[in-house]
């Protein structure tokens, strides 16, 4: 019998999301000077004001404010008529030092020994149902508002919209546990008023209709179809459904972005990584340098359920690894295949022998994906998985620095398919 899943995203103008990109930009900033910085950066975003929390512990200076009113600027806040203003917003910084008692059970004098800086348990997960092995509902409700922004960044058609947006799709699956087709997407984005009574319409309520109207003829003849066209070649077919389109389902949505709504870090953990499907461990990723194993093995984790998958070892997989505050091994790790594994053994074989492949010890993961780079701020809108891995040269200034600062980098390491070989030789295919 067939079924409805369904995932959501946010825009990089959303609270949350601004939050985020807040705290993974004072992240890089600190790992572009420190490769060794400890930093746990937690942003609380509301009408006109900034709040930095956390702990650092770093050789480096930054200049926090400047960052801040960098990553609200480059996300588009840029009026204050809006509720929020690169420019004009009060930032407030509560960082101190890391704890001495974190940091004991981190830093080690061999590097291989590195302890893990939380207990905690963390999840990956990989589906072949679509190319991006991810689940199909939270990589269309991605695609749907990285388009939403680059046609707010061009400047050309919709010109009415700001950078708060929200996406949810849901899809309909077989038996098989295999997508048909989009049953329904919704899509709520901030914008202008661009209409008011006198322009055509008499009251406030036909004005916000008529809005709301030119919102979604404009999403369903110029999004939708960029976002099909930019998707992968076998993912096309699910958008010629006849599917149902939700827009702005509340009439008007003028008043967003920290303006409307708090944000705080680490709100859109589901966003951030699966859309609902496999399972999550609680811990967020943002602000967080790798000696926190919430984001570094929640990376290595994704990274074996992926290659799995890749490998043809099963078509789902979902990994859970566990660690002890202080302690450099987990204690311990489970391959769940969810009942889809394509080789002849079991979950439990299958854990035993991922466990003798890939060493999940906090600085092996560090190494494996150049983790100690400033590499973090890419991650913080339309998902830490499901992306694709590339090299980019990372500039960083500011006025303390006695040069420009670059740095050579891999971006998404953790999404490489690099261990399928060694994954079916392991297991005889």
């Amino acid at each position: 019998m067939n079924y409805l899943f369904t995932s959501e995203s946010v825009s990089e103008g959303h609270p949350d999301k601004v939050a985020d990109q807040i705290s993974d930009a004072v992240l890089d900033e600190f790992l572009a000077r420190d490769p060794q910085s400890k930093v746990a950066c937690e942003t609380l975003v509301t009408t006109g004001q900034v709040v930095l929390a956390g702990e650092i512990k770093s050789n480096a200076y930054v200049d926090l404010h400047e960052v801040v009113r960098r990553v609200i600027s480059d996300i588009g806040y840029n009026d204050s008529a809006i509720g929020f203003d690169a420019q004009s917003c009060g930032i407030l910084s509560a960082i101190h030092e890391q704890s001495g008692d974190i940091n004991r059970g981190v830093e080690r004098e061999a590097p291989e020994q590195q302890g893990a800086g939380d207990q905690g348990m963390m999840f990956g997960y990989a589906t072949d149902e679509t190319p991006l092995y991810i689940p199909v509902t939270i990589a269309l409700a991605h695609a749907i508002l990285k388009e939403l922004s680059a046609i707010r960044r061009e400047g050309r058609e919709m010109t009415y919209l700001r950078p708060d947006s929200k996406s949810q799709v849901t899809v309909e699956y077989d038996g098989d546990h295999r997508p048909v087709g989009v049953h329904t997407i919704v899509v709520s984005t901030q914008h202008d008023e661009f209409i008011t009574p006198g322009s055509g319409v008499a009251t406030q309520e036909e004005a916000d209709e008529a809005m709301r109207q030119r919102i979604e003829d404009d999403v369903r003849h110029i999004l939708l179809p960029r976002v099909r066209a930019a998707l992968p070649e076998a993912m096309r077919p699910l958008l010629d459904t006849d599917f149902r389109l939700l827009v702005n389902p509340t009439g008007k949505f003028v008043v967003g972005g920290p303006h409307g709504d708090t944000g705080l870090t680490g709100r859109k953990i589901i966003v951030d990584t699966y859309g609902g499907r496999g399972a999550h461990g609680g811990g967020a990723f943002s602000g967080k340098d790798p000696s926190k194993v919430d984001r570094s093995a929640a990376y290595a984790a994704r990274h074996i359920a992926k290659n799995l998958v890749a490998a043809g070892i099963a078509r789902r997989a979902l990994v859970q690894v566990a660690y002890a505050i202080g302690r450099a091994e987990p204690v311990s790790l489970l391959v769940d295949t969810q009942g889809t594994a394509l080789v002849g053994a079991s979950d439990a074989e299958i854990s035993a022998r991922v466990a003798e492949i890939f060493d999940m010890r906090p600085h092996a993961i560090e190494q494996r994906f150049g983790l100690r780079k400033p590499i973090y701020r890419a991650t913080s809108t339309w998902g830490h998985v499901g992306r694709t891995p590339r090299r980019a040269q990372l500039k960083f200034k500011s006025r303390y620095d006695a040069a420009p600062i670059t740095v050579d980098a891999e971006l998404f390491a953790w999404e490489k398919l690099d261990y399928v070989e060694p994954l079916r030789r392991a297991f005889g295919l």
